[in-house]
This record gives structure tokens, sequence and C-alpha cells, in this order.
């Protein structure tokens, strides 16, 4: 009886021994990215005006405005974001088009990429155009269109990873696909000025998690 407890205590023993082994040569969770703020509400570091539009800080909001040429205008991130998660809040006043754009390149005014549309009432906010190129690769149906709120704040959501394109408008999902040409691309994040003047637009809590 005496040598049967002996053992037992033995193998107790190695038991705890070779726990704590496996436990000390697990690997080391990876810490989960968290999002960054890009928009400091403050000024525009980290960002680049493109064209003669206006783009400025105001009680700590991005407001993007019509100026006197009416054109194009683009605020380009000075960093790229191929795999991201990014969620912002925007909120039209007068002529509300203006858009998201990523994995995107601008030479003067002209932009190589695609856009997440941000539009008045019934202009597909939301959905996937591309610029210089196919065209609208997903536009927003009827039924999705009321979810934009005008004369508020509206939050979008935009998810890319790899050829996945994904967003969400107020909480809504408005478009999922997947595209080779997006997939294969990479670029800057922006915001932009559509041409004919009259557009203004307001931006705030701007938030990218690299995925």
């Amino acid at each position: 009886m005496l040598k049967f407890k002996q053992m037992s205590v033995i193998l107790a023993g190695m038991l705890l021994v070779n726990s704590a082994f496996v436990v000390m040569n697990e690997p080391a969770p990876v810490a989960a990215k968290k999002p960054v703020k890009i928009f400091n509400g403050k000024d525009l570091t980290g960002w680049k005006i493109n064209g003669t539009e206006k783009w400025f800080v105001e009680k700590g909001e991005l407001i993007c405005e019509s100026g006197p040429d009416k054109g194009y205008g683009y605020l380009t991130t000075n960093k790229f974001y191929k795999n991201f998660d990014l969620s912002l809040q925007f909120l039209q006043e007068a002529n509300g088009n203006s858009g998201v754009f990523f994995r995107s390149t601008v030479d003067g005014t002209k932009v190589a990429g695609w856009q997440v549309e941000v539009a008045p009432p019934n202009h597909d906010t939301g959905g996937v155009y591309e610029s210089y190129g196919r065209g609208w690769l997903v536009q927003i149906p009827d039924e999705k269109e009321g979810f934009l709120k005008m004369g508020t704040w509206n939050t979008l959501r935009i998810r890319v990873n790899g050829d996945q394109v994904q967003t969400w408008l107020n909480g809504h999902p408005m478009v999922d696909f997947k595209d080779e040409k997006i997939g294969a691309a990479d670029g800057s994040l922006a915001l932009q000025i559509h041409d004919g003047g009259g557009i203004r637009v307001r931006w705030k809590n701007i938030e990218v998690e690299e995925l």
C-alpha cells in the first residue's frame, strides 16, 4: 500500500511539472490592434490637400467646402492603408456630394481608386464607385436608401481586407463583395469634394484599425 501511495505522489508531481511546462511554452497571445484616430480634431496633420477647394478644422470637426473654382478636391492621408476597418461620422450641409476613397492615389485632382459614396438622399450613399474606370461596382437598392439621415450625423463604416469590400451606414449593411482589381491595389484613404460647387460636409471621429 505504501509503495502505491508513493507511486501516486510521484505521478502527480510529474503531471504538475508537465502541465507547467506546457503552459510556459504556449505562445504569448498577440495583442489585438486598436482603432487609431487619424484626424486629431485640431489641424490637418497626417493629411494632404489636393486641389483648390477648402479643407479646414472648426470646433473639432473637419469641414470640406467648395471653393471659387468649384472643382474636385481631395484630402488624402499621407499613409497608405491596404487592409483596414474605417469608421467615421459625417453631416451633410447644403449639397452633400462627397465620398470616402480607399486604396487610392491622386495626381492633381485626378484620382485613381475606389469611392464609397456620400451623397444626397437616393444617390447611393454607401455604394462603391471606381473613378476613371468601371464606374459603379455596387449601387444601393431602393429599400436601403432610407438609412441615410439628412441634417444630422451619420456613421459610415468601411472594411477592406484583401479583395473583399464591406460597408455599413448607421449600422446597416450596405455592400459586401469581392473584386480582384481592388485586391491587388494599395493607396491612401481620401475624402472628396465633388465638382459643381455648393458642397459642404462636416466630418468627425475618423478612426481606422489596420488588419
